[in-house]
């Protein structure tokens, strides 16, 4: 190939399944600036007019960028545009060009028939150029390239020699090459730019293509004083750069945050590639300044070879055997991403390091197998499709295991060596037949105010943050997280990753540590689920994929849509419609799963959880749920709404109590405030009313809620103390310390054993004539009688058969007749098979298994 980059061709020389990483082209490894597809979309409704012929807008920003006049300015479809031109409007028979160089450089001169002389830089000398010799070359009116930085070598020219060379020619015209310039270190104080408009044989050259990540825009400026550019503009045919190249060209010159973010990441992503090329001995590799590096076989093989067989590990080399100079055993690379590049030098050495093994290795694959799984907005189903999947895997035989980096919820679980995690994560891990792991949730959020939370890093609690100070904490919680993730992928066979809410939340990206972040340290192709019971999903869909910069997008492998009701058929044309918009397609339908009966992750869907399902009895208990501000773990009461004997309701303020058969306060992230809404809200009195003659019980929060006070000496939730319901004749201290805990208890007027687990700051105190209701190893983690009574235990409704005497007792309060048998055992193994057999059916799980690399 003449030419690096040329994708439509390397791509038919590779299978279509290997994923191309193009090191023979040197663009920007950031990608275009993130605004560009908005300012592209924005600008399409211009195209159906003819393009500003003079540029105007490009023209004033290219003007202010520079520091120079409007005037000096020529806009072109590219540089390539004017290296055509030059040769053909300057009227030189002759060229000199500094060799090796851009290969075009000759070829447009060879179209005009001028006679080229070249002056052939050695590799003995590291391509330096004396500039003393070529003064032999210019005794006659040539047309002089030169390129600053040399493609390919990437010497720079000394600026101060340079310009005397020009200044005492004035015969010749000097064309100045700057297309990799802005990927150089001070690249303002060393361009040519500043000299157009006191030399008249100067003509500078910038790309604009390769920097800003545009190449197929194609844009490019030309620079000279008044004179030549009035000569280049009338060279070019009308309309040369079109609309959508102008509105880009015009924003992204003034875009200095990119420009600078960009050098910096260039620059740290140079050093280290040099560093690791020149650690191969079979290499030799050339000092450069621009963004690639010139390298030398030192062994027997041939570049054409190399090339060959480094497309076969999907690594596209530049073959520099075309340029005039070299022969077959030079090469360039591209500098792009630490990870690209790590698989350039991986790749580079399994090739020049040849042993009887290393000939038969396969090209490089992803660590671990796995799957991220994002999501158009919260409660989009990803929780659950995840679990769905780990079952399916564990299924099929392959050792799977869950990820969430970062989990905002209430719903919290303790695991066996007494760590809290996401409670949806033990779920997973559930489904997946393992043990909770505080692994698979390194990061757990639990918000106590509408602007903070407690952050509990691998399962301990590591302090309450104002979301300013979570967000200087993020660089460090993500290091934990990748730490985690590492760990488990070492030890599993595949991985299924979970995001968070939404990853098209613009103002939340730049710190992101749970979705395409997370995906991309992962390597894991992902899917984005949305929701259709909520309506909108197809321009969610499109909406969430348009957020997303270049490097998300090949993240990106297809969308799931979850929840439908009907035939599925009949969404063909939307289908149709996101493939086409997107390049991506809809891989499967999910049908709406009625009384799944799995916890659900969030208290976005607390509401939604206990309706009154088609196998409830006639006339239900009616056990009112208080929704506390803060409520935690409001799965504690899944097993209890499956019961076809319950109606569980949410109770949001006193016009919705009404005269409940029971009344249940559930646990609380925030207690004090929580026991200042109830007292505001009159729903205090009201429980207290309603106690005298229903059941009533409080689980952890809810538990010291019923209690005469409760103070907060530490701040633990902004201090003070503020009184109880005074139901039970307890008292509770917030502590310092968190009590984290799995517990196996008793409850003393059954007998019944009941399980569970414990997560709490507070220390109860009972008074002497306090009975205990639920005792662990002569310690009181419930108190209270059959009326009114409390506990600590969370999941303590999960056992059945505590949970079966429970609703009697209430049955019975109320005069009805009591069923002794157990009607519903919580057991979530049928659900899980449910929910796999499922998703099998919706989606072609052979391609999921090719997409994740099993």
């Amino acid at each position: 190939m003449s030419h690096g980059g040329n994708i439509n061709q390397l791509r038919k020389l590779v299978n279509k399944e290997t994923r191309l990483i193009d090191f023979s082209a040197s663009i920007n490894p950031l990608g275009a600036p993130s605004w560009l597809r908005a300012e592209i979309a924005r600008s399409i409704s211009d195209t159906s007019h003819y393009p500003d012929i003079d540029s105007t807008d490009l023209v004033a920003a290219a003007a202010q960028a520079f520091a120079v006049k409007p005037e000096q300015i020529t806009p072109a479809n590219g540089s390539s545009e004017l290296i055509f031109s030059i040769p053909q409007v300057m009227k030189f028979s002759r060229a000199l060009i500094v060799e090796p160089s851009y290969i075009d450089y000759r070829t447009a001169c060879n179209r005009q028939g001028l006679d080229i002389v070249s002056h052939n830089l050695l590799p003995d000398t590291d391509f330096t150029l004396d500039l003393t010799l070529l003064q032999p070359y210019l005794s006659e009116p040539s047309l002089v390239f030169l390129a600053h930085p040399n493609n390919p070598t990437g010497r720079m020219l000394p600026v101060k020699e340079t310009l005397k060379l020009i200044a005492a020619h004035p015969e010749c015209c000097f064309i100045i090459d700057e297309a990799y310039l802005s990927f150089v270190s001070d690249s303002t104080n060393s361009s040519f730019i500043n000299y157009t408009a006191e030399l008249d044989n100067l003509i500078v050259l910038r790309s604009l293509t390769k920097f800003y990540a545009i190449a197929g825009l194609r844009l490019g400026l030309g620079f000279a004083g008044k004179k030549l550019t009035a000569i280049l503009r009338n060279s070019l045919t009308p309309w040369s750069v079109n609309t959508l190249s102008q509105k880009v060209g015009a924003r992204v010159l003034l875009d200095t945050e990119y420009a600078q973010r960009s050098l910096a990441y260039t620059l740290s992503c140079k050093d280290e590639l040099l560093r690791q090329l020149q650690q191969i001995t079979e290499l030799k590799v050339f000092p450069s300044a621009a963004n690639f590096i010139l390298c030398r076989l030192l062994n027997n093989m041939q570049t054409p070879d190399l090339c060959t067989q480094a497309l076969k590990y999907g690594i596209a080399l530049r073959d520099c055997s075309d340029f005039s100079g070299l022969d077959k055993s030079f090469f360039r690379v591209a500098v792009r991403t630490p990870e690209e590049n790590d698989k350039l030098i991986e790749t580079l050495k399994q090739l020049l390091y040849p042993t009887s093994k290393q000939t038969t290795r396969t090209p490089i694959q992803r660590s671990t197998p796995s799957l991220m799984l994002l999501g158009c907005s919260s409660n989009a189903g990803k929780s659950i499709i995840t679990a769905g999947i780990c079952r399916i895997l564990l299924q099929d035989g392959i050792k799977v295991a869950p990820f969430k980096s970062q989990n905002m919820a209430l719903n919290s679980y303790v695991t066996a060596d007494g760590l809290e995690m996401g409670r949806a994560q033990a779920v997973q891990a559930q489904a997946s037949r393992l043990d909770a792991d505080v692994r698979m949730n390194p990061i757990l959020l639990k918000p106590n105010s509408d602007t903070g939370a407690q952050v509990i890093a691998m399962g301990k609690p590591v302090g309450n943050m104002r979301v300013l100070g979570y967000m200087d904490y993020k660089t460090q919680a993500f290091a934990i997280a990748q730490q985690a993730y590492d760990s488990l992928a070492d030890e599993y066979e595949a991985i299924i990753l979970e995001g968070a809410g939404s990853p098209g939340e613009v103002n939340l990206k730049a710190n992101d540590i749970v979705n395409t972040r997370m995906a991309q340290y992962a390597q894991a192709p992902a899917l984005l689920v949305g929701d259709i019971d909520r309506g909108g999903i197809y321009a969610s869909f499109i909406g969430t994929y348009e957020t997303f910069e270049e490097w998300e997008r090949e993240l990106v492998k297809g969308f799931l849509v979850n929840k439908f009701r009907g035939d599925a058929s009949l969404l063909a044309p939307a289908h149709a419609y996101v493939q086409d918009f997107t390049g991506r397609e809809v891989l499967g339908v999910i049908p709406y799963i009625k009384d799944l009966d799995l916890p659900e992750e969030d208290s976005v869907s607390f509401n939604e959880t206990f309706r009154k399902g088609s196998d409830k009895d006639a006339d239900p208990l009616d056990i009112a749920l208080i929704a506390l501000p803060h409520t935690s773990n409001f799965t504690d009461f899944d097993a209890l709404a499956s019961e076809p004997d319950v109606q569980l309701r949410p109770v949001r303020n006193l016009g919705e109590l009404a005269t409940p058969d029971c009344i249940i306060i559930p646990g609380s992230k925030n207690v004090i405030g929580d026991l200042k809404f109830l007292q505001s809200s009159g729903l205090g009195s009201a429980i207290c009313a309603t106690a005298k003659n229903r059941i009533t019980v409080g689980i952890c929060g809810g538990y010291q809620i019923l209690g005469k006070n409760v103070r907060d000496p530490y701040n633990i939730e902004g201090g003070g103390e503020v009184a109880g319901l005074e139901l039970l004749p307890i008292t509770t201290t917030l502590d310092r310390e968190k009590t984290l805990t799995r517990a196996t208890a008793q409850h003393t007027i059954s007998g019944l054993a009941v399980t569970g687990y414990e997560i709490h700051h507070g220390e109860t105190l009972h008074s002497t004539n306090t009975p205990l209701f639920i005792r662990s190893d002569d310690r009181g983690i419930g108190s209270g009688d059959e009326q009114v009574w409390g506990t600590y235990l969370h999941g303590v409704f999960d056992n059945d058969e505590f949970r079966r005497y429970f609703i009697n007792s209430i049955h019975k309060s109320v005069g009805r007749d009591i069923s002794s048998k157990l009607r519903f055992q919580y057991n979530l193994e049928p659900a899980f098979d449910r929910l796999a057999a499922t998703i099998r059916e919706a989606i072609d799980i052979d391609s999921l298994y090719k997409m994740m690399g099993l």
